[in-house]
């Protein structure tokens, strides 16, 4: 009796499906790790991506240094106005397109008659011009050798020469030309046909 009571709580043997059971669960575990770290290697390559596609995009619109351009825009004649050494003023215009502030140096504009001669000049005032707008320097005076009465054709140069600050840190030298030709007419009081290149 006590033969048959030890054979019937004897422990079962262990058999192969135990085993093949543990194997697969390492196994899906393993799967499933492996899986995540995909997941983990696809998103840190799709945040670089991203993160350099931001970069480039920044450093082509706001970190590019732009030239600004430097015109003469109008001109305005005194009432009492002569035609002998007269000055008028001229507005100018320094539009700045970059994402910082343009800080221009005195300027000289030298104005020449057709033949190349030396008719006057007019200075311009250091200055600044905001990021993405336009200084407007209204009142440039010039001083102009011209005939008693008509047309007086006349180019206009000059070089402005500045420095463009973005993000309040990079800074960079930026010079800019104004090459315009014009026309003054002395009987209207007016600035007429101005070109800039």
């Amino acid at each position: 009796m006590a033969e048959k009571q030890q054979q019937a709580y004897q422990p079962p043997m262990s058999n192969g499906y135990n085993r093949a059971d543990e194997e697969a669960g390492a196994a899906q575990k393993e799967e499933l790790r492996r899986q995540k770290r995909k997941k983990w290697i696809l998103y840190i390559i799709a945040f670089v991506i991203f993160q350099t596609a931001v970069i480039a995009l920044f450093s082509m619109t706001v970190m590019k240094f732009r030239t600004p351009k430097f015109r003469i825009q109008s001109a305005t004649f005194n009432h009492n106005f002569q035609t002998s050494n007269s000055p008028f003023n001229l507005t100018i215009g320094v539009k700045n397109t970059n994402f910082g502030p343009y800080k221009f140096d005195n300027t000289t504009i030298l104005f020449y008659h057709q033949n190349g001669a030396l008719a006057g000049s007019a200075a311009v005032r250091k200055s600044k011009a905001n990021f993405r707008s336009t200084k407007k320097l209204d009142d440039v005076a010039v001083d102009l050798v011209m005939p008693d009465s008509g047309i007086l054709p006349l180019t206009a140069k000059a070089e402005m020469k500045g420095k463009v600050t973005i993000m309040f840190m990079f800074k960079k030298k930026k010079s800019t030309k104004l090459d315009c030709s014009m026309e003054v007419n002395t009987n209207t009081k007016a600035l007429q046909n101005v070109k800039c290149k």
